[in-house]
């Protein structure tokens, strides 16, 4: 299952701006021809050929009869060439045929090569959400229910401190903990859970102190007074398919919050970033996911790790910025819910468990 949620993912639509200024490069193995598989991806077929995927459009930029890469079928030839300036491109090739009798195949609703659609990730993916300081001075919350229980579970009526739309779904979210921007040290909200659905059959008047009644139908945990409601797909749609592309250049941001709650995490684990459509980032955005190198200073006894030393060592052997450790790349994530300062995203691809302060960055 895995495997078939990977493949999925990496089908991608990437916009040629983001690719015309970087060179490409060719892997040492890549092939000569490749032909197009049952499954195969844009990521998968431009990972033959080169060291960076994302730059697949600018691979295939001059060839006429590719002019709509997602229309490649399975069965199709693609050949590596060079235009007049050395650089590779790839150009489909015609088939070979071989005339001989043979029973006539003829494929039905062949499909070509697909964009990922939301079901492949969906049941990896979590509903959390965020909720912004005005919502949670401003949003109708859960007061009790017919049962008189702090906490409920399906087939209750819970009472709402609010005017609701008679008939409409709503559902409801658990206030988790602040979410603080690191960089900025700003509040940028409330890590929001979702906890249960439900639908209005009172609308209530809160003018006169007179609560709303949901009937409670579907809950993931228990529902508590105090939680918030909010009108089902009210932030909770995600798009059938998503078209992902390169985050944009300059993009520097850190992971956060992790669904899990875990202090490391890995592949397919949803989590949060501070950057948001405020620092354009949109809904497919693919980013490198990095690690800087643990510092390094000299000391009497020889090169040290920084959080090894003594607090003597550090005041008087080095300042620890003698040496300008790299960064790693560590794996890759892809964003699927944005707001305006936060972003929500899932891992990708990882080469070991992703840890939160872990940097952000266009892919590279």
């Amino acid at each position: 299952m895995f495997k078939k949620v990977l493949i999925s993912i990496f089908c991608i639509l990437l916009p040629v701006y983001a690719a015309i200024a970087e060179e490409l490069t060719l892997q040492k193995n890549a092939p000569t021809s490749y032909v197009v598989k049952k499954g195969d991806t844009l990521w998968d077929i431009s990972a033959i050929f080169l060291k960076q995927p994302w730059l697949w459009p600018k691979l295939w930029r001059l060839n006429p009869e590719i002019n709509n890469p997602h229309l490649i079928y399975p069965g199709d030839e693609l050949r590596l060439v060079y235009d007049e300036q050395g650089q590779p491109m790839l150009v489909k090739g015609k088939p070979k045929l071989k005339w001989s009798p043979h029973v006539r195949k003829q494929f039905k609703n062949q499909n070509p090569v697909s964009i990922m659609p939301l079901s492949d990730i969906a049941p990896f993916i979590q509903y959390e959400s965020l909720l912004t300081q005005a919502q949670v001075d401003t949003l109708p919350y859960v007061l009790g229910s017919n049962e008189g229980h702090n906490f409920s579970m399906d087939d209750l009526k819970l009472y709402i401190k609010g005017d609701l739309k008679l008939g409409q779904a709503y559902a409801f979210y658990n206030k988790g903990e602040k979410i603080i921007d690191p960089q900025s040290q700003k509040l940028i909200g409330y890590y929001a859970k979702l906890v249960g659905t439900g639908k209005v059959i009172r609308t209530g008047d809160i003018e006169n102190n007179i609560p709303a009644t949901i009937y409670l139908n579907s809950v993931k945990r228990e529902v508590h007074s105090g939680d918030f409601v909010l009108p089902v797909n009210e932030g909770q749609l995600l798009p059938a398919y998503y078209t992902m592309q390169a985050a944009a250049k300059g993009l520097n941001g850190t992971i956060i919050k992790a669904a899990t709650q875990n202090r490391e995490f890995a592949k397919l684990d949803v989590v949060m970033i501070n950057k948001g459509e405020n620092d354009h980032v949109k809904l497919g955005d693919v980013m490198s996911i990095n690690r800087q190198s643990p510092q390094v200073i000299e000391t009497t006894h020889g090169p040290m790790y920084l959080k090894d030393a003594s607090s003597w060592e550090r005041l008087t052997e080095s300042s620890g910025d003698d040496y300008k450790m790299p960064t790693e790349t560590l794996g890759k994530l892809m964003i699927f819910k944005t707001y305006p300062e936060v972003s929500i995203g899932f891992i990708l691809t990882t080469k070991k468990p992703i840890k939160l302060q872990d940097s952000v960055t266009a892919p590279f």
